[in-house]
């Protein structure tokens, strides 16, 4: 691959993105030299960080299968990276065939393998729209979204691994983004969500906010209050707020073969009354 993609988007191969940085540690192709050195670079102060990008992929897996079995139709996936089968549409549609799926991200690597995204079953329906968290009400007019998501209808909100990457500058940006997105789904929608915390390696989450600032990355991570905030006015569904590899676990020894530590992110489903 080029630096550009055929539209002449500058992809900046030749420095860090966490997106393929967040590939290479679930062992995706689609990363290179300056994101492999910045996964190393985090690797040495949290040497966990391949455990927790898994854990944190197979709760995915898990509330689209768990939302899917409970009636849920329609996803709106936001953040949704660089493709890695099983995609969420993958997992929603081999349960329910008619599912339909929008993806959205604001990055032009996400949007030069969007293909991926779009291969839907029959009965079912997938779209992405290009489109920046920052910009929720922009997203939910999306016309890509109008057309395959009934809004009248509820929908399984998903923001895995992606408000950690909205900074708050002492404005509540994040909670407010959120706030937005679940005022615009009816009654019965839920919001799936994971966000890595400090609370229980706060050295080592501190190196790797600052391995990211190098690379021209912001984050913030939260503490389970703050990351709790998320779900005001919604029920929580059973189990509540656990580590990323606690909620529902398909076998009981996979919410203890992690320690808290080496997860280092929070995850809960709430339904909107």
């Amino acid at each position: 691959m080029s630096d550009h993609t055929a539209s002449g988007v500058d992809l900046r191969l030749d420095r860090a993105h966490s997106a393929r940085i967040y590939d290479y540690f679930l062992g995706g192709k689609t990363n290179f030299l300056a994101d492999r050195m910045a996964a190393g670079s985090v690797l040495g102060v949290f040497p966990a960080a391949l455990v927790a990008a898994r854990i944190n992929r197979e709760f995915m897996h898990r509330a689209t299968r768990f939302l899917t079995e409970a009636g849920i139709r329609q996803f709106l996936d936001i953040g949704t990276g660089i493709p890695t089968s099983p995609n969420l549409h993958e997992i929603a549609q081999s349960v329910a065939p008619d599912a339909r799926v929008v993806y959205t991200d604001n990055d032009p690597i996400v949007l030069a393998h969007a293909a991926a995204l779009l291969q839907s079953t029959p009965e079912g329906r997938t779209a992405y729209v290009q489109a920046d968290a920052h910009d929720p009400g922009g997203i939910m007019a999306a016309p890509p979204l109008l057309e395959a998501l009934d809004l009248t209808r509820p929908v399984g909100l998903s923001l895995n691994a992606l408000m950690h990457f909205v900074t708050d500058d002492g404005r509540g940006r994040a909670h407010a983004i959120v706030d937005t997105l679940k005022d615009a789904v009816p009654s019965g929608s839920t919001l799936a969500m994971t966000h890595a915390t400090p609370d229980f390696a706060p050295e080592a989450m501190r190196g790797i906010i600052e391995i990211y600032a190098d690379a021209g990355t912001e984050l913030q991570f939260r503490s389970r209050t703050e990351f709790a905030r998320f779900f005001d006015g919604w029920e929580l569904l059973d189990p509540g707020i656990t580590l990323s590899h606690q909620w529902r676990p398909d076998r009981p020894e996979d919410a203890t073969h992690v320690t808290d530590a080496e997860a280092a992110c929070y995850a809960a489903i709430a339904r909107k009354p």
